[in-house]
């Protein structure tokens, strides 16, 4: 009885390793989509949002090392940064970090709390309303989001210089707020 269940896992496993290999020799999505999908599909658009998503990986998984050395997720990062580049006494409330990231409440709630219980940042209450909880920097969140930055400065110019030239930069950003306005 064992040995029969095992043979036939075995042969199971065996045959979805076959099928999983794709059948059909076109493994560009965006090939994919004009060959297999072409009702309504404007090419164009799918090759852009491919090569957005592309583009975007390929910047942020070496980001992704860093913020996971420093012990930060991209979230995180992204509150501390947000937090940083404001004015001293770096401090926001928690709607103006919620629209300057795009985060939901509860999202950003979850990220305050594991910030907040490491001493990276701070909650007070608002003098003029004591609802409002304004979420500072601490000094450790500080020295901590600089030292990540400092680490993707180190690398991240230097990657995308080996692919576009600053005049190639100047005008994706352009392109690219563009289309994000």
């Amino acid at each position: 009885m064992i040995l029969a269940e095992y043979l036939s896992r075995k042969i199971f496993y065996r045959r979805l390793q076959m099928t999983s290999v794709l059948q059909h020799p076109v493994t560009d999505p965006v090939e994919m989509h004009r060959r297999y999908w072409p009702e309504n599909i404007d090419i164009a658009t799918v090759a852009l949002i491919f090569a957005l998503h592309r583009a975007r990986e390929a910047v942020i998984a070496p980001s992704r090392e860093v913020w996971s050395r420093h012990g930060l997720t991209s979230a995180e990062f992204d509150v501390l940064a947000t937090l940083r580049r404001s004015p001293a006494p770096r401090e926001l409330t928690p709607s103006e970090i919620r629209s300057l990231l795009l985060v939901t409440s509860g999202g950003l709630t979850k990220i305050m709390a594991g910030l907040e219980a490491r001493g990276l940042v701070a909650r007070s209450r608002s003098h003029a309303d004591q609802r409002i909880r304004p979420v500072r920097l601490t000094p450790s969140g500080k020295r901590l989001v600089e030292a990540a930055m400092a680490e993707l400065m180190a690398r991240t110019p230097q990657r995308i210089g080996r692919s576009l030239t600053a005049g190639e930069i100047a005008k994706l950003t352009e392109l690219l707020t563009k289309l994000a306005d």
